[in-house]
């Protein structure tokens, strides 16, 4: 993967190509694939409205990229010049918005909320935040962050897990 980039970076240089690079805006949550395509394996999860930096502006559909020590591929389709808030719609349409450090549940009243688990644990429901949080055991497919303590039902409200801790 970072031959690729590397090899890219040096054909740029040799054929006297402007290697610039371009600044885009993620407009949903995206997946940074190991491979250029739908079907590869999922690195992590690239949160709405975060930057990137991409090499070229061209027509592709997917382009390699660096984020938060990944390097994979994303799809162009979820790409935006203009920047784009970090706002979340829940299935059931309320907003959530992160704002610096805090977090805010997908019911946007700012409190944490909890739920008795089947083993009947007082557990924090899923949750916005900027970072991986303490405690948190998975990362969700919508950019929330999971506290389960098993790993059935696991963000099964969220798109699923993306990544386990």
């Amino acid at each position: 993967m970072k031959k690729t980039l590397l090899i890219i970076l040096t054909l740029c240089l040799l054929c006297g190509v402007d290697c610039s690079a371009f600044t885009k805006y993620v407009t949903n949550n995206l997946n940074l694939r190991y491979e250029a395509n739908a079907h590869s394996y999922i690195l992590t999860v690239i949160p709405r409205g975060t930057a990137v930096t991409i090499d070229e502006d061209c027509d592709c559909k997917w382009v390699p990229v660096e984020y938060n020590g990944y390097v994979g591929y994303i799809s162009t389709k979820y790409l935006s010049s203009k920047p784009v808030r970090k706002t979340y719609t829940s299935r059931r349409g309320s907003s959530v918005r992160k704002v610096g450090n805090s977090s805010y549940n997908r019911h946007g009243s700012g409190s944490i909320r909890h739920y008795t688990n089947s083993y009947g644990n007082r557990v924090q429901s899923p949750t916005y935040y900027d970072s991986r949080p303490a405690g948190a055991t998975a990362l969700c497919r919508d950019g929330s962050y999971s506290f389960s303590q098993s790993r059935r039902g696991t963000c099964s409200h969220h798109g699923g897990v993306a990544r386990w801790y």
